[in-house]
């Protein structure tokens, strides 16, 4: 599963982990995330703006 990571603050949304206070279970894709979601810690930064990440196995 991919991660992406808000360039503002450093926030990373993992779709294995999800984001339980956001409404987000476990093994939500990114691509199921609303286009107008913002960053959960910061709401700076959109959706958009998030950066695909590399996770280490």
């Amino acid at each position: 599963m991919a991660a992406y990571r808000c360039p503002g603050c450093g926030y990373v949304y993992e779709e294995a982990n999800g984001a339980a206070r956001e409404g987000f279970p476990p093994g939500t894709r990114w691509d199921h995330i609303p286009d107008d979601w913002c960053c959960p810690d910061c709401a700076v930064r959109e959706k958009v703006d998030f950066e695909p990440m590399e996770i280490m196995q």
